[in-house]
Order: structure tokens, then C-alpha cells, then sequence
């Protein structure tokens, strides 16, 4: 049990430094010594059998480790899952491989991605040799607010060419060694907007003006507190826009649905508590979660790690 119980620990440490083929033939090597002495402390049988026992060996437990190995190497170093904001990144070594809107991407040295609010992605490695990358997550409204009202640019093939960089923007975006003030903030989101629209195919779509004041009112509202559960009555009385005016501006200027905006804002709190040595089920009822098992399974949808295994990532 020990052994079968280790057995997924180390291949993942293993597919660090090896591919799966060397790896298992290493690990086949190492276990030798340990099942030898058994074999010689017993009659041995004919050669004949003894050939066939190395054939079924290799067959069944060779080919199930080699499957487990590429099986471990082929899966996603973060689970499905999206964010309420823009998640723009650059790869800087190796290749980045992800899953966006139905089609399998990969994203080269140099190439930088873009991610809608709201959509779902995993995301890893795309050789053995890992990847590195550095990312920004920017708010939506910050966009929104760069773009004086207009709706949020949709860039439909997330892979963007160095190319379509605006000058400056590597240092401005991703420079993030360096302390960052109020004016670097506005550079930073002005430079994210410039690079939205330069890669949305088609241009900025024509639509009406939007109540960016009424809406940002809900937006405040529920930030303010996402713990409590507001009534459409309310939100109507604080916005003068029936609810599906409501809806789709809210979308429009803030990327995503406002109930999916509160699931956010409350996993937010939940992040804070836990960093301060609060417990799971205490901050899963502090911060309005009437059912505690939805928590765990909402937290991993929007960071793509468990609770615990994020509590352990920040320790």
C-alpha cells in the first residue's frame, strides 16, 4: 500500500528531470535490488516460465506505468477554471499550453496570451522541459474606465504576436519587480486597453451608450459587501434599469455576471481569512456560503487549486 500510495508523488517529482520512458525504466532499475532477493529465496523456476513471468511483466505492469507516467505528464498543472478578470501573460521559456473556448492553444517564448473575464481555461506545460511565464490580472473596470465607457474588447484567438505590443509594454505590464505606484497603475491599464483593442478582430463594436453610473452603483454595492444577498427589487430602486438592462450592462462593463461578480468578491474574503490562520469552515460561514461544501468546489473553479492546496502554496 505504501508503495501504490507513492507511486503518483514520484512520478510527478520523476517528470521534472526525466521523460516518461527514461523515467520508468529508472524506476524498473531501482526496484530490481528490492524484489531479487525474494526471487533467489525460492526455488527458481524453468526458464521457460521465467520468460513468460518477464513478458507479463512487461505487458501489464510495464505498459501501466508508461501509461501513468505520460498520463501524469499530459495533465494540467491548473484545473479548469476562470477568473472575473483579464489574465495577460507572456511566456518566457519553454511552451505554454491551454485550453480556451473548445480549441487546444500553445503559446511560444516571446507570444503573450489573452483571456477574456469569465472564461474557462486550464493551463501547463506543453514539453518535458516545463515552461516559464509571468501574468498580470487586471479588473475589468479598470479597462472599462481606460476605454470611457465603451464595452470590453473580446480578443476571439487568445495567442497574440509580439507584434501587436504597444510601445512600452512589456516594462510598463509585466515589470512587476518594481514597486508599483498610483501612476504606474494608469500606465499599466492604459497599456492593457491599447493591447485589447489592437488584438480584437473587427474593432470595437458599435453599441448604445451604457448607464456606466447605475451600473457601477450594483458593482460597489455588492463589493461592499458580498456576504449579503441583495433582492432584484433593490437593485432596480438603485439603478432606474429593469433587470435584464441591468444584466447585460453589467456584463458589458464589468466582463462578468454580477451574482458570479459577489461568488468572486466572497472567495476574495475567504483568501484573506484563511491567510490569517482562519479555518475553511469558519471563513466559508463568515463570508455567506449557507452550504460549506459549495466553497471548496467554487474556490477551485475560480484559482484552480483547493483551498488547501492554496493555503500550502502561500505557507
Amino acid at each position: 500500500m505504501i508503495i501504490w500510495g507513492l507511486s503518483m508523488p514520484v512520478i510527478k517529482l520523476g517528470l521534472r528531470d526525466f521523460p516518461p520512458l527514461t523515467l520508468v525504466a529508472l524506476r524498473y532499475l531501482a526496484a530490481v535490488p528490492w524484489f531479487l532477493p525474494v526471487l533467489l529465496a525460492g526455488p527458481l523456476p524453468v526458464p521457460r516460465d521465467l520468460m513468460l513471468l518477464a513478458g507479463l511483466g512487461a505487458c501489464g505492469v510495464g505498459l501501466g506505468q508508461v501509461s501513468q507516467a505520460f498520463g501524469v505528464r499530459l495533465t494540467s498543472a491548473f484545473a479548469p477554471h476562470r477568473h472575473d478578470t483579464y489574465a495577460i501573460g507572456i511566456t518566457l521559456a519553454g511552451v505554454q499550453t491551454f485550453r480556451y473556448r473548445g480549441e487546444q492553444r500553445h503559446c511560444l517564448p516571446g507570444q503573450c496570451h489573452i483571456l477574456h473575464p469569465d472564461e474557462m481555461h486550464d493551463g501547463g506545460a506543453g514539453t518535458d522541459e516545463g515552461f516559464g511565464y509571468r501574468i498580470i490580472y487586471i479588473n475589468p473596470c479598470l479597462v472599462q474606465e481606460a476605454l470611457g465607457g465603451r464595452p470590453l474588447p473580446f480578443v476571439p484567438s487568445p495567442v497574440v504576436d509580439a507584434s501587436l505590443l504597444p510601445e512600452g509594454f512589456r516594462s510598463d505590464a509585466w515589470d512587476i519587480d518594481a514597486e508599483i505606484d498610483d501612476i504606474s497603475r494608469i500606465e499599466v491599464v492604459v497599456a492593457v486597453a491599447q493591447l485589447l483593442i489592437a488584438a480584437a478582430s473587427g474593432g470595437m463594436p458599435k453599441s448604445a451608450a451604457l448607464a456606466v453610473a447605475p451600473v457601477s452603483r450594483v458593482r460597489d454595492l455588492i463589493a461592499a459587501c458580498p456576504a449579503e444577498r441583495h433582492s432584484m427589487d433593490e437593485l432596480e430602486r438603485l439603478t432606474s434599469l429593469d433587470r435584464w438592462t441591468r444584466a447585460r450592462q453589467f456584463r458589458m462593463l464589468f466582463g462578468t455576471s454580477p451574482s458570479r461578480f459577489r461568488t468572486l468578491r466572497q472567495l476574495d474574503h475567504v483568501r484573506r481569512l484563511m491567510s490569517s490562520g482562519i479555518s475553511l469552515a469558519e471563513a466559508s460561514v463568515e463570508v455567506g456560503f449557507a452550504d460549506q461544501s459549495h466553497m471548496p468546489r467554487r474556490f477551485k473553479s475560480a484559482y484552480g487549486l483547493t483551498p488547501a492546496a492554496w493555503v500550502s502554496a502561500i505557507a
